[in-house]
């Protein structure tokens, strides 16, 4: 499947069918008043939350929407029948935005969550509406207004509790595939991780907590370079980061920074979030305890939680990580460990 986050799509909301020109026509009634029916109102697009999809993937074939034309006022003060509304579905995390103002329309967390994206416009009214003393027999109807077009972009933000960011090859694949059932492409050079991934880790009580893998950041991310630009949206409605390094890297603490002043160019609150540190790669890495003491020391201001080290291939240090986590996830201070 095809993980497409971003697309713009072009909505139209139905037009009103015009009022009608007509007069009463009956026996024994020999001047008969105007009779045109209204007509009626056009349909309207809407946005519904689903949590069916996970992409975009429906919108990249098919860019514009249009809903039902309202239809013609009858006789007989007969309203004609309005148009059908459209209903598109999108995931749940979707936020539109309007590509000429840049205002957020719709920004839909919920499931079966509906927005009107796209109003229909009003029926004409009919020739009876225009009956005067001056005029009794008036020969003019309304014409139905038309539909808002509207050009709009929808971005799509994964709805994510927890986000493994860090540098690529940091273990972030493998760690969300030992933390749940998730199963990522997992190699040993950069940028495996081609989109987001996501998987369910269960807690203790048993509810279910989603992580979300982000594609490597690098240096320059927010600008462009790399994945990150493209996914760093993904991480703004997390509560948590969980912040993994790779402990076999030349420099730790530098690789940390890069990505700390990533989160910084991009904005949006990223840097607020509460952050939860972690040496990865405990099995392979090559420094005396005296030198990950001293990581973690230089790193320890960064972070009101402890520095952990673990080995997400190894499976360690893994459940003092996740406790962490939940403390968090719960607004208790974290028992240090």
């Amino acid at each position: 499947m095809q993980f497409i986050d971003r697309i713009e799509i072009e909505v139209e909301g139905g037009k009103g069918g015009d009022g009608m020109v007509a007069f009463r026509r009956e026996k024994y009634v020999p001047a008969g008043g105007p009779a045109g029916g209204d007509g009626g109102r056009g349909g309207s697009v809407y946005l519904v939350a689903t949590e069916r999809l996970q992409t975009l993937l429906d919108f990249k074939y098919s860019h514009r929407f249009k809903a039902e034309d309202g239809k013609r006022g009858g006789p007989n003060n007969c309203t004609g029948s309005s148009g059908s509304d459209r209903y598109l579905e999108v995931p749940c995390g979707t936020v539109a935005y309007d590509l000429e103002t840049g205002e957020v329309v719709a920004d839909l967390v919920e499931p079966q969550q509906t927005v009107c994206i796209a109003e229909g416009g009003r029926g004409g009214n009919g020739n009876r509406h225009y009956l005067s003393n001056r005029n009794r027999a008036p020969e003019y109807a309304q014409e139905g207004r038309p539909g808002r077009i509207r050009q709009l972009r929808l971005e799509l933000k994964l709805l994510a509790e927890v986000g493994i960011i860090g540098l690529p090859n940091a273990g972030k694949s493998t760690l969300i595939s030992v933390l749940s059932a998730a199963r990522p492409k997992i190699a040993d050079y950069p940028f495996t991780t081609l989109i987001p991934n996501l998987g369910v880790v269960r807690k203790p009580t048993g509810d279910g907590t989603v992580f979300a893998d982000i594609p490597g950041l690098i240096e320059g991310a927010h600008e462009g370079l790399g994945l990150g630009h493209e996914f760093l949206r993904h991480i703004e409605r997390t509560r948590v980061l969980l912040h993994l390094i790779d402990g076999t890297a030349e420099d730790p603490i530098a690789d940390y920074h890069v990505i700390r002043e990533e989160l910084l160019a991009y904005g949006r609150g990223l840097e607020e979030r509460p952050q939860i540190i972690a040496l990865n790669k405990l099995d392979a890495i090559d420094r005396t305890e005296e030198e990950l003491e001293e990581i973690a020391r230089s790193l320890q201001p960064e972070s009101p939680y402890p520095i952990f080290r673990v080995s997400a291939v190894a499976k360690t240090g893994l459940d003092e990580l996740l406790r962490c986590v939940w403390q968090v996830l719960e607004d208790r201070e974290p028992e240090l460990v």
